[in-house]
């Protein structure tokens, strides 16, 4: 810990205290967390730092980096780059952010081009939201931050400082118990904050777990066995649950258009006959779960447009290419099509 210096103590994060640091080599200023430990007697579990030490290896433009582990017997430290902004803060100093669709298109632009990296790298965020959705204020680049950190050290039930984590994103497979789980939980957590920058507000606000499921059942309906094979086997279902229907997503979030729903249904619903999106689904447990919806938000802002794609949105399309996604005909967006595969071909994109 000689190399950095603490400055001041900005928040009580999921996993412990964030301080803004220095960097006393660099002169840089840095994000240093100091993970809460469990049994702090037992000192830092192999497996976790294991874990981290993985987390170095991620390098993408929205995924906030970790520069650096520092560990003792009995500590932990994160050193990450550092932004001040959070896409929760933003939307809070912002009264008039939903009535900017471009602006909310952009950030779900780079949510899902981040989540597609890292799911392309097997690791999973589990608990995702605005909070943890960093922006750099000069650009408006926005980053993912503390992905992996659930699988080190558990998914999150209190902080720091035992205050209750948030519930509001938290796909239903998780809040049910289930213990078999991959990356559909994180498309629904961003379907969820997709929704909360349109409405600017919280879709699903529960303030308990019973309450959080409650409140998600009473939009998408009760699932069952028929619409979502094996719910009632999770440990946490019961079969006396209120019996609702589902509800058009379209009253629920009334400012979004119709492609915009189409999307947000993806990411809330999966295919028709199954709720929520399964492993077993087109959102599934591999990486075409996210690349798909991510390339469906660009399909979905080129829609909007009456002219040709941008040269930036030209750029976005090449890029997602190069991941396994078949575009043709973008010159004319409202001839797009989208077909999954290893092939890659991009016409009119450049």
């Amino acid at each position: 810990m000689d190399q950095y210096e603490k400055v001041e103590k900005i928040g009580e994060g999921t996993y412990g205290v964030v301080y803004k640091a220095r960097d006393k080599v660099t002169n840089e200023t840095i994000a240093l967390k100091k993970i809460r430990l469990e049994q702090e007697d037992e000192g830092v579990p192999s497996t976790a730092i294991r874990e981290i030490s993985l987390l170095k290896e991620m390098q993408h433009s929205n995924i906030v980096r970790l520069q650096d582990v520092v560990h003792s017997e009995k500590r932990l430290y994160l050193v990450f780059e550092y932004l001040d902004l959070d896409l929760k803060k933003h939307m809070d100093s912002c009264p008039d952010f939903a009535k900017d669709p471009r602006m909310i298109k952009r950030f779900l632009y780079q949510i899902l081009r981040g989540i597609a990296y890292c799911h392309s790298h097997r690791v999973l965020h589990r608990d995702l939201k605005p909070q943890n959705l960093l922006i750099d204020r000069q650009t408006n680049a926005l980053k993912l931050a503390d992905f992996g950190l659930a699988r080190a050290f558990g998914i999150p039930v209190r902080t720091f400082t035992h205050e209750v984590v948030t519930l509001w994103y938290r796909a239903p497979e998780i809040l049910l118990g289930s213990r078999h789980y991959s990356t559909p939980v994180d498309v629904w957590s961003v379907g969820c904050i997709f929704a909360e920058m349109v409405n600017q507000k919280p879709l699903f606000p529960g303030d308990s777990e019973i309450d959080e499921l409650f409140k998600i059942f009473r939009t998408l309906g009760t699932p069952t066995e028929e619409t979502w094979p094996g719910v009632t086997s999770l440990p946490d279902f019961k079969s006396s649950f209120p019996k609702w229907i589902s509800k058009d997503l379209s009253a629920i979030v009334p400012n979004l258009d119709a492609a915009g729903i189409d999307l947000l249904n993806k990411a809330a619903n999966g295919p028709k006959q199954q709720w929520p999106p399964k492993s077993s689904s087109k959102l599934s447990s591999s990486t075409q779960d996210a690349i798909e919806i991510e390339v469906a938000e660009v399909l979905y802002g080129l829609m909007k447009q009456s002219q040709a794609p941008s040269k930036q949105d030209g750029g976005m399309i090449i890029d997602l290419a190069k991941m396994g996604v078949l575009w043709v005909n973008c010159e004319a967006p409202k001839n797009l099509l989208l077909i999954s595969g290893a092939a890659t071909t991009v016409d009119g994109c450049g």
